[in-house]
């Protein structure tokens, strides 16, 4: 049997000497191991990444001349609310004297098999995701590495023991549909976003709860699921909107799907907010440049990649630090929306 590891004598860290004798593998394969090399059978890269996170190893400081770098992570770079997070991460890194690096991977769910490989070659600071969820190997490949990560959720519900930043989706929904029953609206449309990410069902059960506190039938035929984006938006509203008994308001999911709903209020000669009230969620800067201005949920974009980005280099430092953290929403009442119009 072999003897426990021991803490290096000089530097108090796990060597990989000590790693490779305990796995029974050269020191070059735990090496390959550690920079995320694919050249290592699936049961050894396990067990060796079992034995790194289990022992604590931690790599050597990086050598002064390297620029210390924070990753941001998303499935797509072309939405509005990305260049929100992005600018809240960039004023964290600057005051922390890092860079800022941008990595475009995967699916709304999780990143792909290829990005884990370069990251644990970059090695940087930390990892701040996009996504709603982070498959096992990775989380245990990051942590092995000693490589912090945090997700930003506007997107899902992370497990227990990902640490994560969200905000008050369903309170969103309750408050979005509320202001539309105050104003006088009785039939109102949702287009929340996809049917299997949890901020859309969120922002739809508190499009429910608001219509059944006020007494109000919830008709499933003005009920759509969309994508977040200005096409979903559009086809999801033409759908609406060309209905006979078609809805006086629409709650749309994201500011981008009420840009689609705002063009095809156009196409079927509506005004905004006289005949039709429009109510978005995010509350991005192009909200309020839209005509009329878009009444919308503010969801602290920027806020939240600020926090999640301070959480990151607590959890690099080691420092005491809450993993779990969902910030509040507001409604910002703008022009796009008013009384229903009399019958």
């Amino acid at each position: 049997m072999l003897p426990p590891m021991r803490d290096d004598d000089e530097t108090g860290r796990v060597t990989l000497a000590q790693v490779a004798e305990k796995a029974g593998v050269s020191i070059s394969t735990v090496s390959k191991v550690l920079n995320g090399r694919q050249d290592v059978s699936p049961p050894t890269r396990v067990k060796v990444e079992r034995l790194l996170e289990t022992h604590g190893y931690r790599r050597a400081p990086k050598s002064a001349g390297e620029a210390p770098l924070i990753e941001i992570v998303f499935h797509e770079l072309d939405s509005i609310w990305a260049m929100e997070l992005i600018r809240g991460v960039e004023n964290v890194a600057v005051a922390n004297d890092a860079s800022v690096v941008l990595t475009e991977s995967g699916t709304r769910h999780a990143p792909t098999s290829d990005w884990i490989e370069k990251v644990l070659r970059r090695r940087p600071l930390g990892v701040i995701l996009v996504f709603s969820s982070l498959p096992l190997e990775f989380k245990q490949q990051l942590r092995s590495r000693a490589i912090p990560f945090v997700i930003i959720d506007p997107a899902g519900d992370p497990e227990p023991d990902v640490p994560s930043v969200g905000s008050a989706n369903w309170s969103g929904g309750l408050a979005a549909t509320r202001h539309l029953i105050e104003n006088g609206h009785r039939r109102i449309g949702i287009i929340t976003g996809p049917e299997d990410m949890m901020c859309s069902l969120a922002r739809l059960d508190g499009f429910r709860s608001a219509m059944s506190m006020a007494g109000l039938d919830i008709d499933p035929e003005l009920i759509r699921f969309g994508d977040f984006h200005v096409e979903g938006g559009y086809s999801r509203a033409m759908e609406l909107l060309q209905r006979p008994d078609r809805p006086t308001a629409i709650f749309a999911g994201s500011d981008l799907q009420a840009l689609g709903v705002l063009e095809a209020a156009r196409v079927n000669g509506l005004r905004i907010p006289h005949d039709l009230s429009v109510v978005g969620y995010d509350d991005v800067p192009l909200a309020q440049w839209t005509s009329p201005a878009l009444t919308t949920v503010h969801q602290p974009l920027k806020k939240m990649a600020e926090e999640a980005a301070q959480m990151l280099l607590r959890l690099r430092a080691g420092e005491p630090t809450i993993t779990r953290l969902e910030l509040a929403t507001s409604l910002v009442v703008r022009k796009s929306t008013a009384p229903p119009p009399r019958s």
